[in-house]
């Protein structure tokens, strides 16, 4: 297919697969992704391949697993030999735009040593062209307050600190009082509004990518939105009785039990354990969830109100998930669901595509299948080092008949700057690694170094508190899941040249369709 569509690629940030009203959350308010979904395509079981922001991004926006982009942490760089779904936009004719951030490390081998570009891991992916400069950070959020006369300090957590004294925070919990600012100058609001006059005035067709940081933290939300969510009605956490017994559950669960808040860069003072503040804390989330749909709307109304909606391609989705407490951890560097469980909306303009609208698909999908989605979309080629594959058909109305049965993420632990990690768990640094396969019933996690594995049974465990891989009655099907994942490590590895082969009459390479068939 071939279409000259406007492309709007929205990316929240630690966005929860299951806090969306539309998949039956039993609180959330979010009416403008609801209407999103209900125009659209909604994927139940998407999830992204790795974590956390950085690696996320970068196969989301590469169409890689982790084991083939390497771009493990954040601050890894990511080899300039890979392409990436700008580049790949520019050759079907388009200018990629961003507001926001990819969280991109660029290679340092492209650049000499004293280049800015690599004292930061929050870089612009190439082919991209930034159109607010400092939103790659909080730089363009926090002069735009301080211009408008707000007291703030230089930093997003000195920006975002709480109203002193604010009534009833004392029982509410920290992370209940509001910024000093209203939610029509909050970070959202800012790059939104930018959004909002990119799309009014760039002629079409246009490739905007619109990375929101919100839900992630610091867990704080204007008004009224921190008053959205009562905390006494928050969903139970998902959570064995003891934080002793999470610990006991996996050596490198104990690990992250001990240092998460180290690792995922959180305040203690703000992020205690208390019952009321660990409920209030979901509730702060959820009213940041929700003031991003007002102005996910806010964007919707103005592409309908300029005439651009009905030849807009929308997607809605995020870098991964956010534990929340359950576990008795914040943060997304976990094996566990809640982690890597994301949502996935797409939304094609034109009535040809009618009879798919609120459509809810079942089948397994990955951040790698967005980038092959987009181009066959748009009627370009998917690159040979994409891991992924088109959804497209599913956007149709149909089901591939040989469509992936089992999902599998990659999380990578390794800390370069400290050995903290190896000396904890008595792993060398490049085992500083975990693979997991999940399929409708079972999730098989690997560890390098010798940890043992984790297996789960989600039928009869949901929640993901009985590790049964010493179980004698599962070896089987620990053994069948274990088998599965070296299959995917085979058969997925990097291919870009693997398809070629030199001979006397020059180098030959094999049929595209010999290298993509739809089983991924």
């Amino acid at each position: 297919m071939s279409t000259r569509w406007n492309v709007l690629l929205i990316t929240a940030d630690q966005w929860r697969a299951d806090c969306l009203s539309a998949v039956g959350h039993p609180m959330m308010r979010t009416p403008n992704i609801d209407k999103l979904a209900g125009e659209g395509v909604l994927f139940r079981n998407h999830f992204t391949q790795c974590s956390p922001c950085g690696p996320s991004r970068t196969s989301l926006l590469t169409g890689m697993y982790a084991m083939n982009h390497r771009s493990l942490r954040n601050g890894t760089p990511l080899d300039a030999r890979f392409t990436n779904i700008a580049l790949e936009m520019r050759k079907l004719g388009y200018d990629p735009a961003l507001i926001g951030y990819t969280d991109t490390s660029l290679d340092p081998r492209e650049r000499p040593r004293a280049d800015p570009a690599l004292a930061t891991y929050a870089g612009t992916m190439p082919g991209f062209i930034q159109q607010v400069p400092g939103s790659e950070g909080d730089d363009a959020w926090i002069a735009d307050l301080r211009e408008k006369g707000y007291k703030v300090g230089g930093t997003r957590d000195q920006a975002c600190a709480p109203v002193p004294n604010y009534p009833d925070a004392g029982r509410r919990g920290p992370t209940y009082a509001p910024p000093c600012y209203p939610s029509k100058d909050s970070e959202t609001a800012f790059n939104v509004d930018h959004a909002i006059r990119f799309v009014t005035h760039r002629p079409a067709p246009w490739f905007l990518h619109l990375s929101i940081l919100q839900p992630h933290p610091p867990f704080i939300v204007s008004e009224p939105y921190n008053k959205m969510y009562d905390p006494a009605e928050v969903p139970a956490f998902r959570a064995l009785p003891t934080q002793e017994a999470e610990a006991a559950v996996h050596p490198y669960a104990a690990f992250m039990r001990k240092y998460f808040r180290d690792r995922e860069g959180l305040d203690p003072k703000i992020h205690t354990e208390d019952e009321l503040a660990r409920r209030q804390l979901r509730a702060t989330y959820y009213g940041m969830m929700s003031e991003v749909d007002d102005n996910i709307g806010r964007l919707v109304a103005a592409l309908k109100r300029i005439g651009k909606y009905d030849n807009t391609l929308i997607v809605f989705t995020t870098d991964h998930g956010e534990m929340l407490w359950d576990h008795w951890v914040l943060g997304k560097e976990f094996f566990y669901d809640q982690a890597f469980h994301i949502p996935l909306i797409v939304r094609i303009p034109g009535a040809a595509w009618d009879s798919t609208r609120g459509r809810r698909i079942e089948e397994f999908t990955g951040s790698i299948d967005l980038m092959p989605t987009i181009l066959d979309l748009l009627g370009g080629e998917p690159p040979l080092q994409c891991d992924g594959c088109s959804l497209a058909p599913f956007l149709m109305g149909k089901n591939p008949g040989n469509w992936r049965r089992e999902i599998f993420w990659e999380l990578d632990f390794r800390d370069s700057a400290s050995d903290l990690p190896e000396r904890e768990l008595g792993v060398a640094l490049d085992d500083c690694t975990i693979a997991v396969v999940r399929d409708a019933r079972y999730k098989y996690v690997q560890f390098a170094g010798g940890l043992p594995p984790v297996f789960f049974d989600l039928t009869d465990d949901p929640g993901e508190l009985k590790n049964r891989a010493g179980d004698p009655a599962y070896t089987g099907r620990a053994f069948e899941m274990a088998q599965k994942m070296l299959a995917w490590r085979l058969s997925k590895a990097e291919r870009t040249l693997t398809g070629i082969r030199l001979t006397k009459d020059g180098p030959v390479e094999c049929p595209r369709a010999r290298r993509f068939p739809q089983v991924i």
